[in-house]
């Protein structure tokens, strides 16, 4: 474009301006070309991440048990606490504290057999059971306990709640 108007003097506007929208267009061309392919590059690599994220997940069935004896079935992902699974399983348990230990709206009873086999209550929990309504020796907080391998086929009972 730039030899063309050196070597006519009398060149018009119009065919320069013509000419700076082409090298303005090529331009913007070859911008729009390496995102795109920046673009998948980028969708490939986080397609493989997300693949391996759900093949490596592993759950378990747990079977909760209302205050009127009925039974819900809930798919409880290993590591996951048991008062998310319940919430992720629509299980009527309150959790008010959204799991911060801070209330006792999560209470569960445990058999004695499961119940032996769980972590060791902090000072914390132990605390906040003591507001817990039908408070057994096998009590726990849902928000504290997280579900491993082994609790398959496990049975909590959500205590009635006063109301």
């Amino acid at each position: 474009c730039m030899a063309a108007s050196s070597s006519s003097p009398s060149s018009s506007p119009l065919s320069q301006n013509n000419c700076s929208n082409n090298s303005i267009l090529s331009r913007k061309t070859a911008l729009v070309r390496d995102f795109r392919s920046s673009r998948r590059r980028r969708r490939r690599r986080h397609r493989g991440y997300h693949q391996s994220a759900i093949v490596d997940t592993k759950a378990v069935t747990i079977i909760y048990v209302d205050p009127t004896g009925e039974e819900f079935e809930a798919n409880a992902e290993v590591g996951k606490n048991l008062l998310d699974v319940a919430h992720d399983n629509n299980i009527e348990l309150e959790g008010a504290c959204g799991g911060e230990l801070a209330c006792a709206t999560c209470h569960l009873v445990f058999d004695e057999e499961m119940f032996d086999t769980l972590d060791e209550k902090d000072p914390e929990e132990d605390d906040m059971l003591d507001l817990a309504f039908e408070l057994t020796d096998t009590s726990r907080l849902g928000c504290q306990i997280k579900i491993r391998e082994d609790m398959a086929g496990m049975k909590v009972k959500i205590p009635d709640d006063g109301y």
